[in-house]
């Protein structure tokens, strides 16, 4: 059990473009902290390569919900381990390789998890094209919240596409175009939570209709759990579960999948620090399983602390 006097610095912001995100998702979780009589501390990190911040005396734990970079890649992992403090979620190495898309891509196919085909280009010379032909989808591999990610329905928008990805790196990810039904789920300590169903407002899943608060957008929907037959739900958790393990991932995560019209489930890639205000798609599932967010807060700290310093 976590020891009720534990200090847990909540690390929150980043230097990455969901700064904002993390900010949101960190104070809701030290308010669900306090509520539930914890000692939680806010910390707001800059990141960079010496760290760029200093954690409270007498830190026990630290909570991590930085998205995307620094706080998802490794980077944070690394600082924290050097000065041996206990963190939540993913290690060093399961983040690197989960938030490389990939990296993790190549473990979905060597764990026979069911993905979207795809192509890796190097795109350090430029003036780079596919095999593949559309539609299909472009990204950037090392960013999240689908920045730098473009569908490309026609041959004469792909050259656009591939450049705007190659804006974040030397490589670019293409992957085959599947229509159907976006999901989510939720792993929590080896299990896949209720599946969550996304309904976007224009039936794209993009940055402005995930966050409408920041843009003033239209935002998407939510169905949890999916409105999904037994056989379909069974199904679609244990391709989240195997894309879990095959990364390597410890403690939580929430994997995001397609579901086509046959019913098969295309598993798109694992989120190790996703979303955590009330609101946001992980604590959804956890609260259809019937653990409230509190609860949730607490039992990723219980997991996370019981692996002590890595």
């Amino acid at each position: 059990m976590l020891p009720e006097d534990l200090q847990i610095a909540v690390l929150m912001g980043g230097p990455g473009s969901e700064r904002e995100v993390s900010l949101a998702s960190g104070r809701a979780v030290v308010a669900a902290l306090r509520k539930a009589g914890r000692n939680a501390v806010e910390v707001d990190v800059p990141g960079g390569a010496d760290g760029g911040f200093e954690l409270p005396a007498g830190t026990g734990l630290a909570f991590n919900v930085i998205h995307g970079t620094y706080g998802e890649d490794g980077g944070l992992q690394a600082e924290l381990e050097k000065r041996g403090v206990p963190y939540t979620g993913a290690g060093r190495e399961s983040s690197r390789v989960a938030f490389d898309k990939n990296l993790a891509k190549r473990c979905f196919l060597e764990a026979a998890v069911p993905t979207p085909a795809s192509e890796v280009l190097d795109v350090s010379g430029g003036g780079v094209l596919p095999e593949m032909t559309p539609p299909f989808v472009v990204k950037a591999p090392c960013q999240g919240s689908s920045v730098g990610v473009h569908i490309v329905r026609e041959p004469g928008e792909a050259a656009a596409a591939i450049a705007d990805a190659a804006k974040y790196g030397d490589e670019v990810l293409v992957e085959q175009f599947v229509k159907g039904r976006e999901l989510t789920v939720g792993i929590l300590d080896g299990m896949a939570l209720p599946v969550v169903e996304i309904v976007p407002p224009d039936g794209v899943y993009d940055m402005a209709s995930k966050y409408p608060w920041l843009s003033g957008a239209r935002g998407s929907q939510y169905f949890c759990p999916a409105e999904l037959d037994v056989e379909t739900t069974r199904r679609v958790q244990a391709a989240a579960l195997k894309a879990h393990q095959s990364l390597g991932l410890e403690v939580y995560s929430r994997v995001d999948v397609l579901l086509d019209d046959q019913g098969m489930p295309f598993v798109l890639e694992a989120n190790t620090i996703p979303g955590m205000t009330e609101t946001s798609l992980l604590p959804k599932s956890a609260a259809a399983a019937g653990m409230d967010f509190a609860a949730l807060c607490l039992r990723i700290a219980d997991l996370s602390l019981q692996l002590g310093a890595r």
